[in-house]
């Protein structure tokens, strides 16, 4: 009697220690706030008027996800971001501007990467950005946070449409088109973001050979680019660019119609 009540004594007695080891082990690691932007380049952040940024932050060498979301949030303020100074202390963000706040437990000092893809809502624009960094237990990065730059334009064909039939008894196709920073700041004559400084052309393809290349000229709306132009029958491919050759922004959509005889 007296074995059996020692080995159940020794058996709780395992059970709490146990158990004590295990709150001990989980309470060591610590929450850890990190607040993540992506911010379009030569441009302002991108939130939640164009479908935010994925984040992800992953530790590097198991590739284990800590944290996963979007920014939210407002562009920020335009002139902050554009056209005040920035020295060493300036702060980009402001309360409104678009940002994941990231809060991983970590018990050690833990090398994580930092993804971005951004405009997550347009496929075509999506470009990844991303980093790496120590973060330690406890020691929460905020303010403007991590930013990542994220390069390029949105650009969406208007028109022809796709798969489109087009009479060519008509005689004229019309090319139109939508750009704007990854951000979604407009592009307007001699604005913050002029037209005259960027290249917007239609790549034209015909039965998969490379036709002409027609300039596209603002069309009297913001953001909106256009050209018409006629066209034989045959089936088409076409490819809008918008080039910056001064931040070497990019960005491009294409569309596949026909012209019918």
């Amino acid at each position: 009697m007296k074995l059996l009540k020692t080995t159940f004594q020794i058996k709780t007695f395992a059970l709490v220690l146990f158990s004590l080891l295990s709150i001990s082990l989980t309470v060591t690691a610590e929450e850890t706030t990190i607040i993540i932007r992506a911010q379009a380049k030569d441009a302002k952040f991108i939130g939640s008027s164009m479908g935010g940024a994925l984040v992800i932050v992953k530790e590097h060498h198991t590739e284990q996800i800590l944290s996963k979301g979007y920014t939210q949030g407002g562009t920020g303020d335009t002139d902050r971001i554009m056209k005040q100074p920035h020295t060493r202390d300036h702060q980009l963000s402001d309360e409104n501007a678009a940002g994941f706040k990231a809060i991983v437990d970590i018990e050690r000092p833990t090398f994580v990467t930092i993804e971005v893809y951004a405009p997550f809502s347009k496929k075509q624009a999506t470009a990844l950005s991303s980093t790496q960094l120590w973060l330690i237990p406890g020691k929460d990065i905020l303010g403007d946070g991590i930013i990542l730059e994220v390069p390029g334009f949105v650009v969406d064909i208007l028109s022809p449409q796709t798969h489109e039939s087009i009479d060519g008894k008509l005689n004229q196709v019309s090319i139109r088109a939508n750009v704007v920073l990854l951000c979604g700041c407009p592009v307007t004559v001699k604005g913050m973001w002029d037209a005259e400084q960027y290249e917007i052309a239609a790549i034209i393809y015909k039965d998969g050979k490379k036709y002409k290349t027609v300039p596209l000229g603002i069309q009297g709306k913001a953001s909106t680019f256009g050209a018409t132009l006629e066209l034989e029958e045959g089936s088409y491919e076409i490819e809008v660019f918008a080039f910056d050759p001064q931040s070497g922004n990019s960005g491009l959509d294409k569309v596949n119609f026909s012209v019918n005889g």
